[in-house]
């Protein structure tokens, strides 16, 4: 509802009149302290979550971090157990060719076979361990036996009689040595 005044202006009765508004710049004290501890509050709650979200942040990108980490130990496990089973098979195609006859068509199909296998483990990263003449480490070889020899100096491998193999710089299998007194 309106009214006219004298002046031809219309003044709007549902508005609180100038009187009854408090002044914009001049709130009364007390609610002028209440809204000031309202934004202290609003402040304190918007420091709390950022600090929240960002420790959030930090846990889930550690999450992330170790996921990745355990996921490649569990393929490199993986991978070493499947690389074991294949192993036994090259030592005895090995075996087989330290003892073949010269020229034979089938013993050069085995000599194939073993390179094969041999091209496969080198793509997977799996490496032989050289001992033959190394000084004997029990992180990368295993003895079988200790020997006085006069050809190898005492503490060195004398004779490789399994190959060893890392992945990377983990031991799949130590090399099975003889070892100089």
């Amino acid at each position: 509802m309106t009214k006219k005044k004298d002046h031809h202006e219309e003044i709007d009765e549902t508005q609180p009149s100038a009187e009854e508004m408090p002044i914009a710049g001049n709130p009364d004290s007390a609610e002028r302290e209440a809204l000031i501890n309202q934004l202290k509050e609003a402040e304190a709650k918007i420091i709390e979550y950022k600090d929240g979200w960002a420790r959030s942040q930090a846990e889930f990108q550690n999450y992330r971090k170790r996921i990745e980490r355990d996921n490649d130990l569990l393929k490199a496990n993986m991978k070493g157990d499947i690389v074991k089973k294949i192993l036994p098979a090259l030592d005895d195609l090995e075996r087989a060719l330290q003892n073949r006859p010269a020229d034979d068509a089938w013993a050069n199909g085995v000599e194939l076979i073993a390179r094969k296998l041999q091209n496969i483990l080198d793509s997977e990263g799996v490496t032989r361990i050289e001992a033959q003449g190394a000084e004997f480490d029990p992180n990368f070889h295993e003895a079988i036996s200790h020997e006085p020899s006069d050809a190898v100096a005492s503490g060195h491998v004398i004779e490789v009689v399994q190959n060893g193999y890392l992945i990377g710089e983990r031991v799949i299998r130590p090399a099975l040595v003889r070892v100089a007194q």
